[in-house]
Formats: C-alpha cells, sequence, structure tokens
C-alpha cells in the first residue's frame, strides 16, 4: 500500500500522473477519457495515482507560453466522480494559499473520506495574494496524521540557483510533510546535488529521510521541449541539441529518462535515501501517453532487477 510504504520509507515507489480534462469539456467526453485512462492504468503496477490541479503561471515569467492556458476541473471531482473504477490510492494536489482555513479543512475532510492524499503547492505567482500559508495547511492537514501521509513539491532547479532545497525539504518534514514528487527531471546533476546535500543535512540534523519521488516525462516534439523549458526544467544544451537532432525525439527522450531513472535509483541507495519515480505525459498525444506507459513498465522491471521493488501484474 501507497500509505504504508512512505510510512516505512520504503524504496521504489512508483506512481503515475495526469491532469484533469479541461473544463469546457462535456461530462460524456470527461466519462470517455476516463474510461480510455482507467483502461491504460489498470494493468500497471502502480501505488497511486497523481491528479495535478492545473494553475494559470502565466505571471511567473515574462516568456510567452507555448501552448495556451486552458482551465482544467477540479481534480479531486474528476478523481473521485470519474476515477472510482482505478482501485488505488489518489494523490491530489491543491495550491493552499488560495483557500480559506475552512475551505481547506472541509477539502481535506472530503479526501480523507475518499482515502486520498494531498500534496499543498505553492500559488501561481508570488505576488499571488495567499489566504492560507503552507505551514497553516499542514497545522491543518495534522488532525489526520496517524492514517495519512501529505506530500509536497521539491524542484532541484531551485536548488542550483538558491542553494537551499535540502532546508525547505526539512523545513516541510518539521511540519508532517513524508514525501516530495519533483517537478520533471532532465538535469540529472540538479537532482544528484539535492540527494547528496539533502542526505547531508538529514543525518547532521538526525532527521528521518523523506521519499524523494522524481518525475520523468517523455518528450514528443520540439514544441513540448519548449513548453517544458517554460515550466522551469532545465534541460541540459548537449541534450537539448540531441533531442531536437534526432530522428525520432520521442524514442530519445524515453531512452534519456530510464537512464535517469537506472541511474538515481543507483545513486539514492548509495545515499540511503528512500526514492520513487512519477511518470507522466506532458503532452495529450496517443503516441507520448502510450510511450510513458512503455516508460512505467520498463521502471518497473529496472526496479525489480535491482531488487528494489517485486514487479506484480505487470505486463511489458
Amino acid at each position: 500500500m501507497f500509505l504504508n510504504k512512505i510510512k516505512s520509507g520504503e524504496s521504489g515507489v512508483l506512481l503515475y500522473g495526469i491532469t484533469p480534462p479541461k473544463s469546457e469539456t462535456s461530462p460524456e467526453k470527461v466519462a470517455e477519457i476516463a474510461e480510455k485512462t482507467i483502461t491504460r492504468l489498470i494493468p500497471l503496477d502502480l501505488d497511486a495515482l497523481v491528479v495535478y490541479d492545473v494553475q494559470d503561471e502565466s505571471a511567473r515569467t515574462s516568456e510567452e507560453r507555448p501552448f495556451p492556458f486552458l482551465k482544467a476541473l477540479d481534480p479531486f471531482m474528476f478523481a473521485s466522480s470519474y476515477l472510482q473504477d482505478l482501485k488505488i490510492p489518489k494523490i491530489i494536489y491543491r495550491p493552499a494559499g488560495k483557500f480559506l482555513k475552512e475551505e481547506l479543512s472541509d477539502w481535506l475532510d472530503d479526501l480523507h473520506k475518499n482515502n486520498f492524499y494531498p500534496v499543498f503547492v505553492g500559488v501561481p505567482a508570488p505576488d499571488f495574494p495567499v489566504k492560507t500559508s503552507l505551514p497553516e495547511a499542514y497545522k491543518i492537514w495534522s488532525k489526520n496524521e496517524s492514517t495519512s501521509v501529505i506530500g509536497a513539491v521539491t524542484i532541484p532547479e531551485r536548488h542550483e540557483i538558491l542553494k537551499d532545497e535540502d532546508k525547505r525539504i526539512i523545513e516541510k518534514v518539521n511540519c508532517g510533510v513524508s514525501y516530495f514528487i519533483s517537478q520533471c527531471v532532465f538535469n540529472i546533476a540538479y537532482a544528484k546535488q539535492v540527494i547528496e546535500d539533502l542526505s547531508c543535512t538529514c543525518k547532521k540534523e538526525n532527521i528521518k529521510f523523506p521519499t524523494i519521488i522524481f518525475t520523468l516525462t517523455a518528450c514528443g516534439s520540439a514544441k513540448t521541449l519548449n513548453f517544458m523549458e517554460w515550466l522551469g526544467i532545465h534541460v541540459p544544451t548537449e541534450l537539448k541539441e540531441d533531442l531536437n537532432n534526432s530522428k525520432d525525439i520521442l524514442e530519445k527522450s524515453v531512452n534519456v529518462c530510464l537512464d535517469i531513472a537506472s541511474e538515481l535509483a543507483v545513486f539514492c541507495t548509495e545515499w540511503s535515501i528512500p526514492f520513487g519515480f512519477n511518470i507522466e505525459s506532458v503532452a495529450i498525444r496517443k503516441e507520448e501517453i502510450e510511450a510513458s506507459i512503455y516508460m512505467v513498465n520498463k521502471i518497473a522491471e529496472m526496479l525489480d532487477k535491482k531488487g528494489i521493488r517485486t514487479m506484480k501484474n505487470v505486463s511489458i
């Protein structure tokens, strides 16, 4: 169970991330999308499904957004109303600062009744008016601490600039957070530095290591690559050139992601950090979604070969 794996600090956690359909989508089409999602994911050996809260981050940067922002359905509503037949835990993202304390408390109660787990994220832009701070949100969640776990986000790119991601993680651990889902990793050096510094800080302060779950995503086009960079994902120059010049950018990116997963599995084991992977598809093209499913199976197979996770009902 996801809950037990996180509470016990077991490595090899495997998640899959999706975004809800767009808000203007008809109920019939939403049901169709949900059915296709369930059909794809039921055969996979997953511990939980991540359902993102899609926010307009245009105010975060002056650069033009490669794809237009389209408001999506509420992730909790989509998961609870349309994905009941997918019998794995759901992890629901929510920007805590956009809601009053009473609203967050009611929302957490609804999550708990459905055996869902929250991940609180920051507001879309630095100047966004905050109604509830993250520490306050974690305190509200703490009423369910004995029977739940709460996650947060970690951004290796931020650590490269500010050199304080390990301290940010520890601050949230002290608030009750026990696992962190990273921004998509394409710069493995950045991810490794977070792990190394976090391990040293945890040992120095005698703090139990949280689980770090690395997000990996295939990239099927130059436009998707540009969008990833717009989101703040750092793609090393040499890798970016390799992807743009490859005959099949999707296949190339999948192989890069699988190599990153294997290398991070070894690295985290060496540093005694419990870890896992969250596979997603940034784009909604069928080819990229199918590539993400392939990645889940191959990563499950890799973890099994390394003795980190035992494969169950995985069809490759």
